[in-house]
């Protein structure tokens, strides 16, 4: 078989037509024919075609029912329908399904079917080449992300350790730091963990699959308190958690979207609050969790309510440590299980982020 010439099957239940398509295209192509669609069938399953035309009137299976009976299991073959009549009903119903390239009226003109099968083949290359092309870029994409990832997770060592050692200088007093110069270290270590964190994050959003199991609200809520308070311990956190039935949904993402949130409520807190406050509400029912996160912040910019689930955004109206992502990673960790988020900010006043997750029970056995 000769890779570098178009393959074309041929099927038309008139002998007549096939032996003057052969004569008269044979030099050009490579021509395989077919009496009945049956046979054209069974043809395509051992050998590869580029183009397949097929007559419309046939006995046992036009040549729309036999595109239509191949689309899905022979999708890149492009094809041409050949009708000596009328049919413009049939031949608009396979345009509009997608099941043809073009038709050819009988008897055919040598030039046009030449003209046709051309541009039909180049649009085969096409596809072929841009589907070569997405495979490649996922391949890149898949080990670009192995690759940020196994970075991120690598570089936590040493910075803990960079941690470690602040901490035990500390303890014993073994270094003299008049200008605070620990401190400046320790901040730079932390951020660049938080960052590394969300990388990870992101990184395990995407690739995780999800999976239910039920949820208590309240012990999740103490947790991710827990984790944040240290951060600022003149905040007063409020819960109230609604939940009279069992809730199923994924843990891990939860979590994620529930630390994102809460730690934006305590990083964004406005410095000469009296009273700082994270407010945080939980209702579950039979098919929905509704999470509300509400705090008394430096509020968000009204003209960038809009950007802030878009990653790297920042808000240029105050001067706190962020990756830009946090958010972002949010809405796709709720994209994955099927839940919204809606917020509204007043600035400074605070700020409001109110989620909703689908309850999975009924996958509970």
């Amino acid at each position: 078989m000769k890779e570098n010439r178009i393959r074309i099957l041929y099927i038309d239940d008139e002998i007549h037509n096939l032996n003057a398509f052969k004569a008269s295209f044979r030099r050009s192509y490579e021509i395989y024919t077919a009496s009945s669609a049956q046979e054209g069938k069974q043809l395509l399953k051992e050998i590869t075609v580029h183009i397949i035309i097929a007559d419309q009137k046939m006995p046992v299976s036009t040549g729309v029912e036999f595109f239509n009976e191949i689309k899905d299991t022979l999708p890149e073959p492009i094809r041409i329908l050949l009708t000596g009549y009328t049919d413009v009903e049939d031949i608009i119903d396979a345009i509009n399904k997608g099941h043809i390239y073009s038709y050819i009226k009988k008897p055919w003109d040598e030039h046009e079917l030449h003209k046709t099968i051309n541009n039909a083949y180049e649009i085969f290359r096409t596809r072929r080449q841009l589907q070569e092309k997405i495979i490649e870029l996922e391949k890149t994409n898949d080990e670009l992300n192995r690759f940020i990832y196994s970075t991120s997770h690598d570089l936590r060592s040493p910075l803990m350790s960079v941690l470690g050692i602040i901490n035990l200088s500390r303890l014993d007093n073994s270094v003299i730091d008049p200008n605070g110069y620990m401190n400046m270290v320790e901040s730079c270590v932390l951020k660049l963990d938080d960052f590394i964190q969300k990388i990870i994050e992101y990184y395990r959003n995407s690739r995780l699959e999800v999976e239910y199991e039920k949820i208590d609200f309240t012990n999740l809520l103490n947790d991710c308190i827990t984790a944040f308070k240290p951060q600022n311990t003149s905040i007063l956190f409020q819960t109230q958690v609604d939940q009279s039935v069992d809730f199923r949904g994924d843990t891990f993402r939860i979590s994620v979207i529930l630390n994102n949130l809460i730690s934006n409520a305590v990083k964004y807190q406005k410095p000469e609050e009296a009273n700082p406050m994270v407010h945080l509400t939980v209702k579950v029912e039979p098919h929905k969790a509704t999470i509300s996160i509400r705090d008394n912040g430096i509020g968000i910019l009204s003209e960038h309510l809009n950007n802030i689930f878009k990653m790297f955004f920042r808000s240029k109206n105050n001067n706190k440590p962020g990756s830009g992502i946090g958010l972002y990673i949010v809405k796709e960790a709720l994209n994955k299980i099927g839940g919204t988020i809606n917020v509204a900010s007043k600035y400074g006043e605070g700020t409001q982020f109110e989620i909703t997750i689908p309850n999975r029970n009924e996958f509970d056995t």
